[in-house]
């Protein structure tokens, strides 16, 4: 396995360990359930905002000025949009009619992004979460959909990542992208696992839980695409 704990990206629940994470990410924020507010102003420094759509009515709500808007406009409120025209910054427009998604036209976008967060995935259309984390899953940037109750990342091909929490989860489950995901580990945790094989046609490493004198987790897969998830309770 890679080991490459000394890079890190803090989010304000937790720091992620691993590969290339501690490079200055981009933010993409998209249509789902806004962010709160207070977890949104924690999080790190980064290079670039890019709004999707609905998601500009997070950055105006917030006092965020986007670097990039983009999307069909079908979502977000009428004077929202016209504030993104108003600000100057690059704002692209969709038809309505399109394959993608305004989140995976985003997504190819930042593809020169060296770490992508996003926040607003999650709360909103299953349609629209499954099409962006299969999206997210396949991206070669690294990418974490995260907000104040829950999170969402990949671990990959002989990839290891430590999860450091500093507020307890409720739950932590392992959702497998490919057909199987081969010599999964898992420490630290209720259920623990060693040199499993998951298959994501039968999910059975849902809702497991940190041990109650623990506040890391390692991760890591052998072979295949993995999905580490955390939720914790809306405060």
């Amino acid at each position: 396995m890679t080991n490459s704990t000394h890079n890190s990206l803090t989010l304000p629940q937790l720091t992620i360990n691993g590969k290339r994470y501690d490079q200055q990410p981009w933010l993409l924020i998209t249509g789902g359930r806004p962010p709160a507010a207070e977890w949104l102003n924690q999080l790190p420094t980064v290079e670039e905002i890019y709004a999707a759509d609905h998601g500009l009515d997070t950055c105006r709500k917030n006092k965020l000025r986007p670097t990039y808007i983009l999307g069909d406009g079908d979502s977000a409120a009428p004077a929202t949009w016209q504030w993104g025209k108003s600000l100057g910054v690059p704002m692209e427009e969709f038809p309505m009619a399109k394959d993608y998604t305004d989140t995976q036209l985003a997504l190819q976008k930042m593809a020169k992004a060296p770490v992508i967060l996003i926040t607003g995935a999650f709360g909103g259309r299953l349609d629209h979460l499954y099409s962006l984390m299969y999206s997210c899953a396949y991206q070669p940037t690294p990418c974490v959909l995260t907000d104040e109750q829950e999170f969402l990342c990949f671990v990959k091909d002989n990839e290891s990542l430590t999860l450091s929490f500093t507020q307890r989860p409720l739950a932590i489950s392992l959702l497998p992208v490919t057909a199987t995901c081969h010599g999964v580990c898992l420490d630290n945790v209720r259920w623990p696992l060693m040199d499993a094989d998951l298959n994501q046609s039968m999910p059975n490493a849902v809702s497991n839980e940190l041990l109650t004198d623990q506040s890391t987790l390692t991760c890591q897969v052998r072979q295949g695409i993995l999905g580490l998830y955390c939720h914790w309770p809306a405060s």
